[in-house]
């Protein structure tokens, strides 16, 4: 029982990720095995180098990623769990309705957003916005940042953000709204005793309890940021979306075969921003539960 998935997550998981982080040490296409030569840390120093506008384009797009995560579709997310956990009439209708884009696949939400929302001539942004005239919603207009070497944000970019948004949302709006119903409704009740109005009752009471759900939304939400691939590669133009996911696949499937060892050179950057993030979660995991334990 226990044999067998250890053997698939071993050999599905950890076997890859090891042997990325060897090839990141190489200069293998991908082709020969007996074209791999060892070439020690020169693909990490052509990243910072040679390369470092694209890499640093493609930090800044996680970056802006995961704050706009943070900021649009957590408060949001949990806003309509606050609301669906008030039992409002239809509430089972509503959490179908909004969770629906999460059972999607990443790909097929691309694929409608640029189908459907985004489309030039008689997509839904264009006939609610455009006032009857084609809009290139995934254009190529920049917001450089000031004081930059030519480093900005691309207007197709905000555009995938939006996307990645309505999707995301449904989910944090689960996880918060079971959150929301292990709140002790005897702590509500007091509060509203003590004379606390509903937002500061939220703010006092509701909110503290739910520190255990914002530290696993918070971790989910970095990863997903850091590994955001799907929606981005369908909606690509490309101008200024790369980011490190991508980056790391154009150079393993490059023209020719590609460079295996410098897309597992930017594979094992990207694994070693999501694992900091993972340890501080299991850190602070245990530190609760040893407090737990102690009290």
């Amino acid at each position: 029982m226990v044999t067998i998935p250890t053997i698939l997550h071993v050999g599905l998981v950890w076997v890859p990720t090891l042997a990325s982080i060897i090839l990141s040490f190489t200069d293998w296409k991908g082709i020969r095995f007996s074209d791999l030569n060892w070439v020690g840390f020169e693909n990490y120093d052509q990243i910072f180098t040679v390369f470092d506008k694209m890499f640093f384009q493609a930090l800044i797009n996680n970056t802006v990623l995961l704050v706009f995560l943070f900021i649009g579709p957590t408060i949001f997310g949990m806003f309509l769990a606050y609301l669906l956990d008030k039992n409002i009439r239809g509430t089972r209708v509503y959490q179908s309705v909004f969770y629906t884009p999460v059972v999607l696949s990443l790909a097929v939400v691309g694929f409608m957003w640029q189908s459907v929302i985004y489309s030039t001539e008689n997509g839904l942004a264009t006939e609610l916005f455009g006032g009857g005239e084609p809009i290139d919603w995934i254009g190529n207009q920049d917001f450089l940042i000031p004081f930059s070497d030519n480093y900005g944000i691309s207007k197709n970019f905000i555009a995938i953000l939006v996307a990645i948004a309505w999707r995301h949302t449904g989910y944090i709006m689960v996880l918060y709204l079971a959150g929301l119903k292990s709140v002790d409704n005897s702590l509500k009740e007091a509060a509203s005793l003590d004379g606390c109005n509903e937002w500061q009752s939220f703010r006092h009471v509701v909110f503290p309890t739910l520190k255990p759900i914002n530290v696993v939304i918070s971790v989910i939400t970095v990863i997903e940021a850091l590994r955001a691939f799907d929606i981005i590669f369908v909606l690509n133009t490309p101008r200024k979306t790369e980011v490190l996911s991508i980056l790391t696949t154009n150079n393993l499937l490059g023209e020719g075969g590609g460079n295996v060892g410098r897309g597992s050179a930017y594979a094992t950057i990207l694994f070693l921003l999501c694992l900091g993030f993972v340890i501080w979660y299991v850190t602070n995991h245990y530190r609760r539960t040893q407090e737990g334990a102690e009290s």
